[in-house]
């Protein structure tokens, strides 16, 4: 399989902000736990313009975040692996058990109890970690594995989305919601105009929107997927010259860079010692690392068994069932979306947000060491893909 320039672009931007992201996190957790943690935690904490620092960060910058994956998902769906529902179905299914086996087994260690709010924190992969992983593995796994991976990782990011609308949402404000609502259908029809209209009109609409979302209750970053979904894509073979291509390009750098930085920086201090490090003897510390490091690895392979039994999928040429192991132990790398999802499921416990936090870390690591080792011992196959 050879990949194509767009891919080998994104993957190597990816994988890049994947190292910077992990330098990122341990400097907060070294300064955090240093002599100047307390003035670098009070830092993110500093007021501006109605917001604190790590509100901006988490609220803001991140709906870029989740800007870029909108437009990512849209590639995919337009001309990416997603583009046909024979290549969609098998990562299609492969994310439904991703997401679905560690919701359930967190779950079923917390139902009943204050934190059961968690069960969506090991349900997302970090793409930018899976791919620097990959990338550190080079040409010992195939290229439809990495693919693969990007694939259900997006997808997986997609239903994280879901389940930030629907789960950790409250308070809801109808006039500002519906004000946002009208906003995107505004941005939608001019998508669909005859006459192409300037990006810097969708980007405004875009911050008009994320606006209402941040006072209607529904949280705010979710207006960067909605904006991705309004700005025109193209035809096919035309693509690289649509607003969505430029505007995906433009944001890789900047978000891989800066943004994800910025949100390790913001989010990962935590300072290892008394609630934050009993917290890891939890039910829901337990069910964040049951989640990553088992849910993911079985779910995938699970929904790839089940899309292969069925007869509606089959593995990518090059790919063994070996390697779905591997590509399900990298899924477990939860990092970004795991620790947001944290953050609005404990929002106003800042212990236990800081303790959901420490899991998910810990499990990301190992999960990442797993994945790396297995993939390295896996010899990758002459042949294509085979039945279950």
């Amino acid at each position: 399989m050879t990949l194509s320039d767009t891919f080998k672009r994104f993957q190597e931007s990816e994988a890049a902000g994947g190292y910077l992201l992990i330098a990122c996190t341990l400097a907060a957790l070294a300064v955090a736990n240093s002599p100047a943690g307390p003035a670098f935690l009070a830092f993110w904490k500093i007021e501006a313009v109605g917001l604190s620092l790590e509100h901006w960060v988490n609220d803001a910058l991140m709906a870029v975040f989740f800007l870029l994956i909108g437009l990512e998902l849209e590639r995919e769906l337009y001309v990416g692996e997603l583009s046909s529902v024979r290549s969609a179905l098998l990562p299609a299914f492969a994310a439904v058990g991703g997401m679905a086996a560690p919701a359930l087994l967190h779950f079923a260690l917390n139902a009943g109890t204050p934190t059961q709010a968690g069960f969506g924190i090991p349900m997302a992969t970090d793409i930018a970690f899976a791919l620097a992983a990959l990338a550190l593995l080079g040409e010992r796994v195939p290229a439809a594995l990495k693919v693969f991976v990007v694939a259900f990782a997006v997808m997986d990011d997609l239903g994280a989305i879901v389940v930030i609308a629907v789960g950790y949402s409250s308070g809801l404000a109808p006039g500002y919601l519906a004000g946002a609502a009208a906003v995107w259908g505004a941005l939608v029809a001019l998508n669909r105009a005859r006459r192409p209209f300037p990006l810097a009109l969708y980007l405004a609409g875009g911050a008009l929107m994320w606006f209402l979302m941040l006072r209607s209750g529904v949280h705010a970053t979710l207006a960067g997927v909605l904006l991705a979904f309004a700005v025109p894509f193209g035809t096919r073979g035309a693509e690289a010259q649509s607003l969505s291509h430029c505007l995906e390009h433009a944001l890789h750098k900047p978000v891989a860079f800066a943004i994800l930085p910025l949100f390790a920086l913001a989010n990962a201090g935590i300072v290892l010692e008394g609630d934050a490090l009993s917290a890891l003897l939890e039910a829901n510390a337990l069910g964040i690392a049951a989640g990553l490091l088992v849910g993911k690895p079985t779910g995938v392979l699970a929904g790839c068994a089940v899309a292969t039994a069925l007869g509606v999928g089959r593995l990518p040429e090059g790919v063994s069932w070996r390697h779905v192991v591997g590509a399900g132990f990298l899924g477990g790398i939860g990092f970004t979306m795991s620790i947001f999802i944290a953050n609005l499921a404990f929002a106003g416990d800042p212990a236990r947000v800081d303790g959901s936090k420490l899991a998910v870390l810990i499990a990301s690591v190992a999960a990442g060491v797993l994945g790396y080792a297995w993939l390295r011992m896996t010899p990758s196959p002459r042949g294509g893909g085979t039945n279950l």
